[in-house]
């Protein structure tokens, strides 16, 4: 039997893209520098590349989901373009304050949560405690104690933050 995967899971905005007000279309998306050398590295060191997002602006009615799913479509492509295969991407349209009746719901899948990394590790076969998450925020300290997870600095932690930028996180790629 193969042994289990290991995966750099990645919030997407805010560490993928810079972080503007719900974006949606490829003309809203500025990917962060550092990010795909970060991402070829951590495939260099046998790493699986998955992107888990809160996608609220479909709870609050600002998009549709099919734009989210079509928006990731560009951005693996965009990724696969400089090197880096995208393994999944798995989003959360949720929100227990939505204005779209359907999408309020206290989710397992909305970040801190761990619904999305649950649903990866079975898909991919994921170790957990073999992985690492990537976010921008204090909700993306995933509730999993077997999952490190490193928040950049940003303007939504300007303290207690765990790494500086995308560049300082290449150390904990074991």
């Amino acid at each position: 039997m193969a042994p289990k995967k290991k995966a750099l899971f990645i919030d997407r905005d805010g560490v993928i893209n810079e972080d503007c007000a719900y974006p949606y279309k490829p003309e809203h998306i500025v990917f962060k520098d550092g990010i795909f050398d970060l991402c070829r590295k951590a495939k260099e060191k046998g790493y699986i590349i998955v992107v888990v997002t809160n996608q609220a602006g479909v709870a609050k009615g600002y998009f549709q989901e099919e734009d989210v799913v079509r928006l990731h479509e560009w951005m693996k492509n965009k990724f696969f373009d400089q090197g880096v295969e995208i393994a999944g991407f798995y989003y959360c349209p949720f929100h227990k304050k939505a204005i779209v009746e359907k999408y309020r719901v206290d989710s397992d899948c909305r970040k801190p949560k761990p619904g999305m990394i649950m649903q990866a590790a079975r898909d991919f076969d994921i170790d957990i405690s073999k992985s690492l998450m990537i976010g921008d925020k204090e909700s993306d300290r995933i509730e999993r104690p077997e999952l490190k997870s490193l928040v950049i600095r940003s303007n939504y932690v300007p303290e207690h933050w765990d790494v500086e930028n995308l560049e300082a996180i290449e150390p904990y790629l074991k």
